[in-house]
């Protein structure tokens, strides 16, 4: 078990840490971008090539933390001037054998920049498959990953004074909540995470997270929010014996059991206006749409966004997810997990498993005004949290105005948004007239004249209103008509992105 973080010798680390320059970018630039991004593919060989003989701190905490290698103790113990090689082995981050030291855990430099600026932490989560060398073991912590970026480049840029974090792990999502919320409450069924998560915290000087012990909602019973975050463990994994259970991504239920009772039960502890955001995934069955079954789950007193970004046959799947585990290709160990995750699949008929983000709301009046099941694959992961914070922004304006109210308002097409008009060989009129989205998700939308005309009229002038009006009289065609068929759609833009009110 990893001991309980000393706060002060978790200062004293990062002093070490911060002296040696240990950054994403120091180390990127000591072993280059290939082996930097090798790393992140947990290939190791190009950077300890890299490297070489190097014995600066640097190097030397980049082989130790950053690579998970052993490291000769006089080499870290120049690196470690303030901490200590005893100092670190007392936080239970290396293990002292002779002359040398061996690395207990990971350290790494998280680096990332948002509407507060830039940040880099150290965050600490135990050795990966690349330093063990091997599978994982079941209660293994996990660091920074693909999910987790995901889930932190999703959350809304809005203010707080109370957060939920759901599953916590290694304390990433708490950290970056933390930048916009006075308190955080971390939950995780492992203890271990939740002194990862403390240890986190204190390395980086950050305070206002509470941590508890216990499953999903447990921890909180009677509790409310005003932001809710979870990376669970989603992952569908066979429930029979042999098939490991990892707990960083295994919630031990069947099936999608346990993204259903996130998304179920989130509701009870979402204050009013509050939002809830997580990941997940979903089974398709026989005659089944999984996002239908994520409708079901939601129910009809929260708002919903749900966005599907990929569906996976069960092959795939389970070829994802063994790998992940360290079980190799080729063996028969594979071989025989791969058979387990397509049994329990085709026992309950499932056809595919679709991944994707789910953003759910508690109406601040009324009934809820936003039910939003889609499928999209495009866009630039950077840019989605404040996106879907402007998005929700326009959807909540909009929908508290009529169509006279609506057509009163001043709009202007977003300065992310281009046109793309295709023509046959020889017609002057196009073919398709498209709009494409540079940020947010990418979307591409064809539409037809009448709606390109409206898009491109506004520049935060006039109202919509006199627009129509005028685009009307230009296309010979009826005002009226033409108002009812564009308001709507209107009011779709102002939701995806390619219109906002001219005065926000």
């Amino acid at each position: 078990m990893l001991p309980e973080p000393d706060p002060q010798l978790c200062q004293a680390l990062a002093d070490d840490l911060r002296t040696a320059d240990y950054t994403s970018a120091a180390l990127r630039a000591a072993w280059g971008a290939q082996a930097d991004d090798a790393v992140a593919r947990g290939l190791r060989r190009p950077a300890t090539r890299a490297l070489g003989e190097r014995g600066d701190a640097l190097a030397v905490l980049g082989r130790l933390w950053g690579l998970g290698l052993p490291v000769p103790r006089g080499d870290a113990e120049a690196a470690l001037p303030t901490l200590r090689v005893d100092g670190a082995a007392a936080l239970g981050l290396l293990e002292i054998s002779g002359d040398a030291v061996t690395p207990a855990v990971l350290v790494r430099p998280q680096a990332f920049v948002d509407d507060e600026g830039e940040v880099e932490w150290w965050i600490a989560s135990d050795l990966d498959e690349a330093a063990l060398e091997g599978p994982l073991p079941e209660d293994h912590v996990l660091g920074v990953g693909g999910a987790s970026q995901t889930l932190a480049r999703l959350q809304l840029t809005r203010r707080a004074r109370t957060a939920l974090d759901i599953g916590t792990g290694c304390g990433i999502q708490a950290l970056r909540l933390r930048r916009l919320v006075d308190h955080v409450v971390a939950t995780d069924i492992s203890e271990r995470a939740l002194r990862f998560t403390r240890l986190n915290a204190l390395v980086n000087g950050v305070d206002g997270i509470e941590t508890r012990l216990g499953s999903l909602f447990e921890p909180v019973a009677g509790e409310t929010f005003e932001r809710v975050a979870s990376n669970p463990p989603f992952v569908i994994t066979p429930r029979v014996a042999g098939v490991p259970a990892y707990e960083y991504r295994d919630g031990g239920m069947e099936g999608d059991s346990l993204v259903a009772a996130v998304i179920s039960g989130v509701g009870d502890h979402l204050a009013p206006g509050a939002v809830a955001q997580s990941l997940g995934n979903w089974e398709y069955r026989w005659g089944e749409s999984g996002l239908d079954r994520v409708r079901g789950w939601v129910g009809s007193s929260l708002d919903a966004w749900v966005i599907e970004r990929e569906v996976l046959d069960p092959l795939a799947y389970a070829e994802l997810w063994v790998r992940d585990g360290g079980t190799v290709p080729g063996t028969p160990e594979y071989a025989r997990l791969i058979d387990a995750w397509l049994d329990d699949f085709a026992a309950r008929g499932v056809t595919g498993v679709g991944f994707g983000y789910v953003l759910l709301r508690r109406p601040l009046a009324g009934g809820p005004t936003l039910a939003r099941y889609e499928r999209v694959s495009g866009g630039g992961e950077s840019a989605f949290g404040p996106h879907l914070s402007a998005s929700l922004a326009s959807h909540d304006r909009a929908a508290l105005l009529d169509d006279d109210g609506l057509a009163s308002s001043v709009l202007r097409v977003a300065p992310d948004v281009t046109e793309a008009r295709h023509h046959r060989p020889g017609e002057e009129d196009p073919s398709v007239i498209e709009l494409r989205q540079g940020g947010g998700f990418a979307r591409t939308l064809e539409v037809d004249p009448g709606l390109a005309a409206l898009v491109g009229a506004c520049d935060g002038d006039l109202a919509v209103g006199a627009l129509i009006d005028a685009i009307a009289q230009l296309m010979e065609v009826d005002a009226e008509a033409l108002r009812a068929d564009l308001l709507p759609r209107v009011r779709e833009l102002l939701v995806t992105g390619f219109l906002g009110f001219a005065d926000d």
